[in-house]
């Protein structure tokens, strides 16, 4: 079975976009990542997609949008982000 799709809105310096990718990484779980600090058009994407959430990272798992670092630790904590990593 193949992995979900995960996407990352990152900036530089950002503890907690190291902290979701160091996450991600741990488990083998492939992302995309996009720098929308410096980048209008990524940015605008993010908000659209994340509700207006300005906030980094933004985090989308098989295209719903999970939230930042906290709210995906959350749902590890919780059990529910290994069901999300799958495949759909």
């Amino acid at each position: 079975m193949a992995n979900a799709k995960v996407e990352i809105y990152t900036k530089s310096n950002c503890p907690y976009c190291v902290a979701a990718k160091n996450l991600f990484n741990e488990r083998g779980i492939e992302y995309t990542e996009y720098d929308a600090e410096h980048d209008e058009a990524l940015r605008t994407q993010m908000l659209e997609r994340s509700n207006g959430r300005r906030t980094f990272p933004e985090i989308f798992i098989n295209g719903e949008h999970v939230g930042g670092f906290d709210d995906l630790h959350l749902l590890d904590e919780e059990g529910k982000l290994d069901d999300m990593l799958k495949s759909l």
